[in-house]
């Protein structure tokens, strides 16, 4: 008695696979037998397990090289697109930081928070900014003001934005429940301590420039 078995089988989605099987006999008498098996086996994937410090680190990457491009934009010597510009890196800052967390976004409730947490710095706040902005429509002095302020404070600004929504997104916020008033003490020192961060990063890349003759 010869026996064959035939099984095949199909993916036709992601972990979940068709078996078909069938198992042919020859019988002692002359005669045939087939039997005809088929059932579907599902795996599950293992669940991914996201490495907390991994996706920190991520997070300060973000942040460290969105404040490189709010110290180049703040050097634009134009008047106000300097600031445009430097708002439009701290918003695209959020929106990775966003993606980086798997939450949503939705821009128009950025720039109100962003605005919100900058407003709330007082003189040296978006006012400041503009004013040091405005400068550079001063020949010699006011240029020079400008160019050097502009920079540290859209850097120090974006470094303190960063850190801020990454503490709250590490405790499980979202942009929609952030608070704005409630974390205005803890931006101004949060950018009180990136003010002189930036100073000195500001400081490295003059000398870097200076010694390759740019």
């Amino acid at each position: 008695m010869a026996t064959e078995t035939v099984q095949t089988t199909q993916t036709k989605q992601p972990g979940k696979q068709e078996v078909k099987q069938e198992v042919k006999t020859d019988n002692p008498d002359g005669s045939h037998s087939e039997i005809k098996y088929e059932y579907k086996v599902e795996s599950k994937p293992e669940p991914t397990v996201v490495d907390p410090y991994s996706r920190t680190a991520q997070a300060e990457a973000i942040i460290h090289r969105n404040v490189l491009w709010s110290l180049g934009a703040g050097i634009v010597p134009i008047p106000i697109v300097d600031i445009l510009a430097v708002t439009g890196i701290q918003i695209k800052m959020l929106k990775q930081l966003s993606d980086l967390y798997g939450l949503g976004f939705r821009e128009n409730i950025a720039k109100k928070l962003v605005y919100s947490l900058l407003s709330g710095l007082g003189s040296v706040g978006i006012g400041g900014a503009v004013g040091f902005s405005l400068s550079k429509l001063i020949p010699g002095i006011g240029t020079t003001l400008g160019v050097v302020s502009v920079p540290i404070f859209a850097g120090a600004a974006t470094h303190a934005l960063g850190r801020i929504f990454l503490m709250h997104f590490e405790s499980g916020g979202t942009l929609l429940n952030f608070d704005p008033h409630a974390m205005r003490t803890h931006f101004k020192q949060e950018y009180e301590r990136s003010r002189e961060r930036v100073a000195n990063m500001r400081k490295e890349e003059v000398k870097v420039s200076g010694a390759a003759g740019i």
